[in-house]
Parts: structure tokens; sequence; C-alpha cells
């Protein structure tokens, strides 16, 4: 059976629908911004109009359509799948200021040890209360009696109900402390977000650099499988420093994207003290095309961030096309 294809607007998007999913997951799994809410036919945000094509339910909803709605041809995407190729008129965030705060109640769903300076904490929200969110935010997560802590999203929004956050096991803060030795699996835990604008800053963002540090590899991650799901085509960079005895925890992953994408080149780095990370780094950018062109992410500890900019202006990556998170 042939994929039907979306194509909607504004911004002329493109995607295809497989089998019995609807519009929304699709849209999702392409890297679209699409507005939702409770993805469950109650809340009416992923509301779309059909200017093209038929769609047919495939979930009920109780959201109710008013009758000039129903005139004009809504229908929400959580709800429905394409009988046939669609135009569809339906919004998009445009950046993080669309994204409304939420409040959810998560549950824990494991925390595994990749690396013996590392902690990935792995949740899951309700089927009714996902959260939406742009690749390379961040949420706070409170673990009760004052405990919390304000962290990075490691996945992509497409898989906006299982989220996933590296810590750095060595910080030496109640949070991290908490998550090693209190939290269990199915413990609760409250999200509040998102927030932070390390973000795609263009809908077509051409080249990009990404430049992270230990556990800076997490809201790196959630920017590439973002990247890789719109599938421009673009080239992109991914330089990775693990210091002293910490590893490239993820680096299987890394070289399958980098075996799998032309046009996709990824350098694993160690470094044994912070001053080696200012020649490592500029010598790793040496030769890149296209540099005025990049738009380019640096994430991990302070001076890391600070060193990597510094890199990045040197070879003429411009200013305004770099954002930074320091964890």
């Amino acid at each position: 059976m042939t994929a039907a294809k979306v194509r909607l607007i504004p911004g002329e998007h493109v995607f295809s629908v497989e089998g019995e999913e609807s519009i929304l997951e699709a849209a999702l799994r392409a890297g679209l911004p699409v507005n939702y809410g409770c993805s469950n036919g109650n809340c009416g945000d992923c509301r779309a109009r059909v200017l093209e094509g038929e769609v047919r339910k495939v979930r009920p909803h109780d959201y109710v359509f008013s009758e000039t709605q129903k005139q004009q041809g809504y229908t929400l995407m959580c709800s429905v799948t394409p009988v046939s190729d669609l135009l569809l008129e339906a919004g998009l965030a445009e950046g993080p200021e669309q994204i409304p705060l939420q409040r959810i109640s998560a549950t824990v769903r494991g925390i595994e040890r990749p690396d013996p300076h590392v902690l990935v904490l792995r949740l899951q929200t309700p089927r009714t209360q996902r959260l939406r969110f742009l690749a390379g935010q961040s949420v706070r997560l409170s673990l009760g009696e004052g405990v919390s802590a304000t962290l990075p999203l490691a996945n992509c929004p497409c898989d906006d109900r299982n989220l996933v956050f590296h810590l750095d096991a060595r910080r030496d803060d109640p949070f991290t402390a908490h998550c090693e030795s209190i939290l269990q699996k199915g413990a609760t835990v409250g999200i509040e977000g998102p927030e932070g604008d390390f973000v795609l800053t263009e809908e077509h963002p051409g080249p990009l650099i990404f430049l992270a540090m230990d556990t800076g590899f997490g809201p790196v991650h959630s920017l590439v499988e973002h990247v890789l799901a719109q599938e421009t085509g673009e080239a992109l960079d991914l330089v990775w420093l693990a210091s002293g005895e910490r590893s490239h925890y993820e680096d299987n992953l890394c070289r399958s994207w980098n075996d799998a994408m032309d046009g996709f080149r990824y350098q694993a780095l160690r470094i044994e003290a912070d001053d080696q990370a200012g020649d490592i780094v500029r010598t790793a950018l040496q030769g890149l095309a296209d540099v005025p062109q990049r738009q380019a992410f640096v994430a991990g500890p302070e001076s890391f961030v600070q060193t990597g900019l510094s890199a990045l202006e040197q070879i003429g990556v411009q200013a305004t096309r770099c954002r930074h998170l320091v964890l």
C-alpha cells in the first residue's frame, strides 16, 4: 500500500503518513513543530483544515466542532489518517515563545549508567498529557521535598511521551544524589516547561555544527535526531569531546549516523585537561565548507562553551548563528 502524502501550508511542508498512523504522529515523526495539546482528541489544539483530499477517523475524539468549522473542512490531526493525498492548512510553532508552559506528572521508566560518570533518566508521560517541546529545550524536574533541577531533554520531540535526560553523575547536588540513591522505577516526577532557546532558529537552517562536551551531548542528541527526521540533506558536523575518564557513551549511535548519511561527519575526541579544548576544537573545525552559512550549537561546561564559541568565531561562523547551553 502506497503511503499518502500530506502537503502542509503555510510553508510547503511535505511528509508521508504510513498505515494507520494519525496525521499528527506522521507530522511529528517528520520533525514538524505542529500545534497540538493532548494528542487524545479532547483539546482541539491540533485542528487543521483539509483543503484537498479526504481523511478518515482512526481514533474517537470528544472535541466538538462548530457547524462553521465543519463546513470549512476542519479535522483533528490526532484522530484521522488520509484516504488520499492531502493539502492541509495547520499551525506551526515558529519559536520557543509559541510553545505553551505545561505541568505534567511523569513516571520513572528507568535509570541507566552507560558510563560510571553518566546517569540516563527515562520518564514517561500519561498518554493523555504528552510534553510538547522544541528540540534542544529544557524542563524543570521536581522530585518532591524541594529537590528539583532544570535539565535539557535528550530525545526528539517526535517521541513526546518518552522523555530522556543525561545527568553528570559527578555533580555534587541534591537532585543528582537523589537520582543515584533514592529514585526508583515507577516513582512520580513533576515536569514544568519547556524553556530555553537552544533551538533551531530557521525552518531550513542550512549546514550545521554541533559541539558537545561530556553530557552536553544530551541536548545535542535531541537536535540531531530532529534534524535527521526533517531529511534536509544538509551537511552536519558533530564534534563530541570526552574529558578525563569519561567516555563517548553513545558512540555507537553517532557512528551509525555517520555511516548511514552523506554529509554527516562525526568526530569523537578526548581531552585530559580543560585547557586542551581550544586547540582540539580548532583542529576539528579545520577545512569546513560553507562556514558563513553554518548554524552552530555548543553545549557543555561553561569553560568549554566559551572555548567553542571562540573557535567558531575564529573560523568565520557568525555570532548571530550560534546558540549555546551551559550545563
